[in-house]
């Protein structure tokens, strides 16, 4: 039985969203089997913009200026998604839990793993394991699962681009 399904791949695929958006609804759910959802969700005309408000819903927690207001939002968001907790066992997963009802839209079911994943990876990990980017100009969103939980940086890349950056500061100020 999975403890957790709802840990860390959700919390992954939220960023993965708000950072690479998809062009369309298929897009959408490609995404979510790349971070590991088997289920398959009834088609809506709305599904790529009601999704599209789930994730600009979810950027105002990572944008939370404090663990407090963190709270509020998460909170708010999994009162939106609301269903008790259900055991489950399909697409040969094992027993595992759902926090939503079944069958919901792509959106709702979205906005249940993503605030419920997002609560629990700050909980364990840290409320302060979400944020942007620390290399300007990027924002995009990072999802600090490190050991340590000093993930700063999206990506190599903008981790170097912030090092030259101090490199060259120093340089100056010589």
């Amino acid at each position: 039985m999975h403890l957790n399904p709802y840990g860390e791949y959700a919390v992954l695929l939220a960023a993965s969203l708000a950072n690479a958006w998809p062009a369309d609804r298929a897009g959408i759910e490609a995404r979510t089997r790349e971070f590991g959802m088997t289920m398959a969700f009834p088609t809506a005309s709305d599904d790529h913009k009601a999704v599209r408000q789930v994730i600009d819903d979810w950027l105002r927690v990572v944008d939370a200026a404090d663990p407090d207001r963190r709270a509020v939002l998460l909170n708010a968001e999994m009162a939106a998604a609301a269903a008790y907790p259900r055991l489950t066992d399909h697409d040969d997963e094992g027993w595992h839990l759902h926090y939503r009802d079944d069958p919901q839209s792509l959106p709702s079911v979205l906005r249940a793993v993503i605030s419920v994943g997002t609560s629990l990876h700050l909980v364990t990990r840290g409320m302060h394991r979400l944020g942007r980017c620390a290399s300007e100009p990027c924002t995009a969103v990072v999802v600090d699962i490190t050991r340590n939980g000093r993930q700063r940086y999206c990506s190599v890349r903008c981790a170097n681009r912030a090092a030259v950056r101090r490199h060259r500061e120093r340089t100056l100020a010589s």
